[in-house]
This record gives structure tokens, sequence and C-alpha cells, in this order.
């Protein structure tokens, strides 16, 4: 369990010489959190999204009061710099921003982001943002984590709103997030 701030001061506040009702309210911030935190599966995040940074980043506010930083699983989102990044990012707000999700945890990325399968009620958002033709299948991870009936529907996703020329695919060719990245790093 991460203790912020907040339960930080709590938990200092217990110890001082605050006022019993100082002390009180520190203890019910303090029991909160650690309801929160058991109630709460293993390798699962739920909270409200407080923020969207693209069209496959959120900020996931949990009952504790930590904010979890998910990158999606499986997909890529163009970056923000690219055709259809603003688009993408504006579709995933209207989609959950101040929402209450539910995230599978698959992974941590290099940053120290988790990486996962996001959940408004029962609709799988990472699938969403492909169908719509606002992200790629992330084929290069999805092949080591993503099991073949979950591979398969992402892949028709795709295919389908490429087929309609949805979302990215109504551009004749469009560059994929991890292109767009190599040669933005010169490589």
């Amino acid at each position: 369990m991460k203790i912020n701030r907040a339960q930080r001061a709590a938990i200092g506040t217990l110890f001082s010489g605050a006022s019993t009702a100082r002390k009180l309210a520190a203890a019910v911030l303090l029991v909160v959190a650690v309801c929160g935190y058991l109630w709460q599966k293993p390798g699962e995040v739920s909270g409200v999204v407080v923020g969207v940074a693209d069209g496959d980043t959120i900020t996931v506010l949990d009952a504790a009061q930590t904010q979890h930083k998910i990158r999606f699983a499986f997909v890529d989102a163009p970056e923000q710099a690219q055709p259809w990044g603003q688009r993408a990012k504006q579709a995933l707000s209207d989609r959950v921003y101040r929402r209450a999700v539910r995230v599978e945890i698959v992974d941590t990325d290099r940053y120290g982001r988790e990486v996962g399968r996001v959940w408004l009620d029962d609709t799988d958002v990472n699938l969403a943002q492909l169908a719509e033709g606002y992200a790629w299948h992330y084929v290069y991870y999805a092949k080591k984590r993503q099991d073949s009936g979950d591979f398969a529907g992402y892949e028709r996703a795709q295919d389908a709103a490429r087929a309609g020329h949805v979302g990215l695919w109504a551009d004749s060719n469009p560059t994929p997030p991890w292109d767009f990245r190599r040669e933005k790093r010169g490589e």
C-alpha cells in the first residue's frame, strides 16, 4: 500500500499534541484508506478518473486518495503531436473523465506507470478506443500478455475500424505512434 502525503500527515497528527477532534479526523482518514486498500482486488485499481493525459493514459484516484497513472494495455494511441492525437484524447476524456473505472493491472512500464485494461461498467475502454479508430492494437506487447481470445477480438475491432475508415483510419496511411516516436528520436 502506497502512503500519500495526506495519510502521512494523518499519522503524524495521531502521535502529536493535536486536539481530540483532529486526531479523530486523522483516524477516520486512515481507516478509510485501509478499507479501500483491503477491498481492492490484487492487481486491480478502482477509482475515479481525475486526469486524461492522452488517448491511452489516465490518472485514477482510488478510495485511499492515491493517484495511479494508468497506461492502457494492448493499445497505442496517436501522440498528441500526431494527427488524431488530440481527438483520441478528447474521445477518451468524453468517455471516462470524472467517472468511476476499474483497472486490471497487467504490468508496470519503464516510466513507473501501471499498465492495465480499463473498464467503465461492462465496457472495455481500451477496446472501445481501438474500435472507434483512436488507437492501434499494440501487437508487439499484446503478444506477450494478452490472451488469445482477447487478442483476436482486438484484431477484429482494428480491422473493422480500418475497413470502415473510422477515426485515424480515415487517413490514407496513418503513422503508428511507435514509428512516430522512433522518427522523433532520430533512429
